[in-house]
């Protein structure tokens, strides 16, 4: 959350000439509902069961880059699933730096909302934390820190060959 998936997703697949998916994007035109009405609806548990299912649909695409949301690799098995699709990347940043980028968003995050910059920094650390060890099975691993989004797209590149 907060890493620039969708952004740097969306500029890596022109860069190598590929479709470019948006999981969120994904599962909000196929349920015809935003994700956070999903989430006020139903709950997070509903909301994962159907990002496997949209995850699991692209299983026979060949050739695209998808941004998933930050919580995406850590349920229902989505990182192995992930994993035999392609090659996955990991942004890694430190909790300042998300915290910063999520504060500053335009986009409204259901797992964020009103929350203090205090109790979203502890928030952010407490998911790293949690997450982590779905992280660390990606098979390219970017420190972004202090990169700008031209630079991150240069280095995915790199990395990829």
């Amino acid at each position: 959350m907060g890493a620039g998936k969708s952004v740097i997703g969306r500029r890596l697949a022109s860069a190598l000439n590929l479709s470019f998916y948006d999981l969120d994007s994904e599962i909000e035109a196929k349920y015809h509902t935003s994700v956070s009405s999903i989430f006020e609806k139903y709950d997070e548990q509903c909301f994962r069961k159907l990002e496997t299912a949209v995850l699991q649909s692209f299983s026979e695409e060949d050739g695209f880059v998808m941004s998933c949301g930050g919580g995406t690799p850590c349920f229902n098995g989505n990182m192995e699933l992930m994993n035999s699709l392609g090659l996955t990347i990991y942004i890694k940043l430190p909790p300042n730096v998300l915290v910063a980028r999520i504060s500053e968003s335009v986009k409204k995050r259901p797992l964020t909302q009103g929350k203090s910059e205090e109790e979203l920094l502890s928030y952010v650390e407490s998911m790293l934390r949690n997450r982590e060890q779905f992280y660390s099975l990606a098979k390219i691993t970017i420190d972004g820190e202090g990169l700008d989004k031209e630079e991150l797209v240069e280095q995915i590149a790199k990395a990829l060959l």
